[in-house]
């Protein structure tokens, strides 16, 4: 009966998928795997042949087979690798090349033998790259084919560099990559423009010779492909569909990354469920959603006819689920984001009491506040509140560099009007303008380019707040040291980070806390930041009776927004107030028209805000609430 149940459940699935509950104990079950394999064709004293793939995905499968290297004693002696690409042109010795990743990450640490290891060149002159191609296969075949790939998966549906277009017979080539994967990569290059437009990669036929072939995703920003992948059509505009035509495939994910799955998604249209208040509230929206009636219009022949007939067999009539779902999702909106004095607040996201509270908006870069709950944060000043914004990292990475001039020539003119003596500024503004000139991709800047970056956030975060109506005094920059690297890739967070934070709380002792509950920056930044909040307030609460409540509110809006049936608080904004947050974005304006670092969104800041905070109103107005012209949302963090 279990069995059968799990095929109901997976039934839309066209290829097998195991999802674990995270991708540190998903990474850990795929290297006992890969080591398993090493060790059978040890005993038999045959050669593992692997194909690897690189990326953020499988890292800490490598550093699982390392552990296992040198704890358990898990020899490579017997393996010999194949890479699934490498970019072009790239020299080995690049920070961004797959060499410089496969040593760092893998090679490096254990005893593999050098020359066992097979990586594509991307020093190659063009006319040569043909026959290294069909030399590359006839290697991998002549050790007697792959018994194992390891592949991750990009936003576009690429598996290896095969992006959409790809031939399922196809072989290991040169391609020209995609314009969202050198997006992806832009990061790790410096800019997009950086990031070579073309690869060496292994054919989708190469990879269907293996034996066994392990294809790993993890976070939330794949599950839109892996839907694709795992239940869509088979097409050539998502090649990792090809993969349904193996019988050696399987998916691992994380539940993130499994999240769109219809069993996870909607599992209602798959098996019987529990209806707890959340998943009745998620379904009904979707009900609505999906057949396009606001919901107190939905029949019972609406829930029967899209795999809902449990829920009103178990939960009473469509009428009253109708209304009982309505009404939860009219107490989320509040035009008193600090609670509404004097008030009854049994049905209100926030308390009444005090009517004068102490907030604390944690910004992680310095103009998340103002993008992702600038019409909320300007509200409760308005409101009377006691708002402090504390601004975690300097963002000094995401400054243009020509920005740094403009900003020294000022100073300088500015300095000479006065009278003042600026040989010295002068003097550094030369040394900045030369280092500039000839400045690598992702290069280290300068500490005093460094200063001037941070200066600039710093202004222009000061401006924005100052517009929403705070005193200087309830204006902090943290600094936190995990950030200030000067570098994209950041240092781990320490307890320092954790014990600045907590000092700022103690100094307030807010009754709210508002974080970026926005997991989707690509950068990393947001999650770092709201689990140092997390640690902070979670100690506090250990010893501290006002941190026990404490209430900590997410919000979002900068990289994405909470989906309807999340939100627990959305605070309306009128064309007046919406135009208000417009002019404290603007303050930001060396992140105004094309940002260092926009994402795969194209829009800028408060474009992509205001169009979000209107399709969030909107989506309430189809599902027959009040009609606004915009909303923020936030949803409630349970300790």
């Amino acid at each position: 009966m279990a069995r059968l149940n799990l095929l109901e459940e997976t039934r839309f699935e066209k290829l097998p998928v195991t999802v674990y509950s995270d991708e540190y104990v998903a990474s850990v079950k795929v290297a006992q795997r890969i080591a398993e394999l090493i060790r059978y064709k040890q005993g038999r004293n045959e050669k593992a042949v692997l194909g690897l793939a690189t990326g953020a995905t499988p890292v800490k499968v490598y550093s699982e087979l390392v552990r296992l290297h040198r704890e358990e004693g898990l020899s490579f002696r017997n393996v010999i690798t194949f890479n699934l690409d490498e970019y072009y042109p790239m020299q080995p010795t690049a920070v961004q090349s797959y060499v410089t990743f496969m040593n760092e990450n893998l090679f490096d640490h254990i005893d593999i033998n050098k020359n066992n290891v097979h990586i594509p060149d991307g020093t190659l002159p063009l006319e040569r790259i043909h026959d290294y191609c069909l030399d590359y296969e006839r290697k991998i075949e002549s050790v007697g084919g792959l018994d194992l790939q390891l592949l991750g998966i990009g936003r576009t549906g690429h598996i290896g560099f095969n992006e959409p277009g790809s031939a399922p017979n196809s072989g290991t080539r040169l391609v020209t990559l995609d314009d969202l994967t050198r997006r992806d990569a832009s990061r790790d290059f410096g800019g997009k423009e950086n990031v070579p437009r073309k690869a060496i990669t292994m054919g989708i036929g190469t990879i269907f010779k293996a034996r066994e072939i392990i294809l790993m995703a993890w976070s939330g920003k794949k599950a839109p492909i892996i839907k694709k992948a795992v239940e869509g059509e088979i097409s050539g505009d998502v090649p990792a569909t090809y993969l349904q035509l193996s019988d050696n495939v399987e998916f691992v994910l994380d539940q993130d990354a499994a999240s769109e799955l219809t069993r996870f998604d909607t599992p209602w249209l798959v098996k019987d469920c529990v209806w707890d208040d959340t998943q009745i509230k998620k379904a009904v929206i979707w009900l609505s959603e999906t057949v396009k009636k606001p919901i107190l219009k939905l029949t019972e022949e609406d829930y029967n006819n899209h795999g809902m007939a449990q829920l009103i067999t178990e939960k009473g009539t469509a009428y009253e689920i109708n209304i009982d779902i309505f009404n939860k999702l009219q107490s989320t909106i509040t035009g008193w984001p600090g609670g509404k004095p004097n008030a009854d607040d049994r049905r209100r996201p926030e308390r009444a009491e005090p009517a004068r509270k102490r907030v604390v908006i944690f910004s992680p870069h310095p103009d998340d506040d103002v993008i992702s709950m600038g019409g909320t944060f300007i509200r409760l000043v308005d409101q009377g509140h006691d708002v402090h914004v504390a601004y975690q990292t300097s963002g000094n990475t995401a400054v243009w560099d020509d920005d740094v001039l403009r900003y020294m020539e000022f100073a300088i003119d500015f300095n000479q009007s006065i009278g003042q003596d600026t040989d010295h500024l002068e003097n550094i503004y030369e040394d900045m303008r030369g280092f500039l000139e000839n400045k690598q991709p992702n290069q280290l800047d300068t500490q005093e380019i460094r200063d001037v970056k941070g200066f600039i956030r710093k202004s222009e975060a000061i401006a924005g707040a100052r517009y929403a109506g705070l005193d200087d005094d309830h204006i902090h920059f943290m600094a936190l040291p995990f950030y200030e690297t000067g570098k994209t890739v950041k240092k781990p967070v320490t307890d320092i980070d954790v014990e600045l934070t907590i000092e700022l709380l103690q100094k307030v002792k807010p009754h709210q806390v508002f974080a970026a509950g926005d997991f989707a920056d690509p950068h990393g930044t947001h999650i770092v930041c709201f689990n140092i909040v997390l640690a902070a307030l979670s100690r506090l609460r250990e010893t501290e009776e006002w941190a026990k409540d404490c209430w900590l509110w997410m919000y979002r809006g900068a990289w994405h927004e909470f989906a309807t049936h999340e939100i627990e608080m959305a605070v309306p904004l009128s064309p007046q107030e919406v135009e208000r947050k417009r002019n404290a974005i603007f303050k930001h304006q060396s992140q105004k028209d094309y940002p260092v670092f926009p994402g795969d969104d194209a829009r800028e800041f408060w474009v992509r805000a205001e169009e979000r905070n209107r399709e969030t109103a909107k989506n309430y107005d189809d599902l027959g609430l009040a009609n606004y012209e915009a909303m923020e949302a936030f949803v409630k963090w349970r300790f």
